[in-house]
């Protein structure tokens, strides 16, 4: 399930417009969804492969050339799928904690 969560958060980060990894990296970190860079490059990677990212290389001024991180028009695509899910599940837990919270008041009393 985080591994999931994590690629929508990483498909939301980037839709904001072009990024490169390490800034994802200290979003993630800065949301507490604690990434290593071992983690992230692969699930990048794979983003990439499947269709979902595209990438360009832009000089550095301290080092070497990086690459930027876009959307590709099938990721915007599976985001607003991913948006959708992830509201009706967030509608659903809540539901469900809330119910469960009124039934431990009702046993309280």
């Amino acid at each position: 399930m985080r591994k999931g969560i994590l690629e929508y958060c990483i498909l939301s980060i980037i839709s904001r417009g072009e990024i490169y990894a390490s800034d994802i990296i200290s979003e993630l970190t800065n949301a507490r969804l604690i990434v290593v860079e071992g983690t992230i490059y692969p699930l990048l990677t794979r983003l990439k492969n499947n269709g979902l990212l595209v990438y360009n290389w832009q000089e550095s001024t301290s080092g070497p050339p990086r690459k930027y991180y876009t959307l590709s028009p099938a990721g915007q695509e599976v985001l607003k799928r991913l948006d959708n899910t992830w509201s009706e599940l967030s509608y659903a837990v809540e539901v469900s904690l809330n119910n469960r919270i009124i039934e431990s008041n009702k046993e309280n009393f």
